[in-house]
């Protein structure tokens, strides 16, 4: 009689290769660059785009994103190049620093408050 044999269970697998759709990434995308959902996940979508869905709700940066996936950025540029051609995800630049408000103004603006 054979014993049988224990499989080991790996809680993330390793995935050794990525096929991409489309070779072409469109502009510029960088660790900065802001990324919002357009729709829900369909079925027949694979893990990875399904969790770039359901994380991408509220604007995140490449960065955030390869974080909460632990991918390489260069296997994320990949995936989300792809999202952005097939329209599931829309890319954003950055905000600028110029258009942020000034901290002078605000912190005027705060203390003319206070002496209300």
């Amino acid at each position: 009689m054979t014993v049988p044999r224990r499989t080991r269970r790996v809680p993330y697998p390793e995935r050794l290769y990525l096929v991409g759709e489309n070779p072409d990434v469109p502009g510029r995308l960088d660790l900065v660059t802001l990324f919002v959902a357009t729709h829900e996940p369909t079925r027949g979508m694979g893990p990875e785009p399904v969790a770039i869905l359901r994380m991408c709700e509220q604007p995140l940066s490449m960065a955030e994103i390869s974080a909460h996936m632990r991918l390489p950025t260069s296997v994320l540029t990949l995936v989300l190049a792809d999202m952005v051609t097939a329209g599931e995800l829309e890319a954003r630049a950055p905000i600028p620093a110029a258009s942020l408000p000034d901290i002078d103004l605000l912190k005027a603006v705060m203390h003319g408050l206070q002496r209300l």
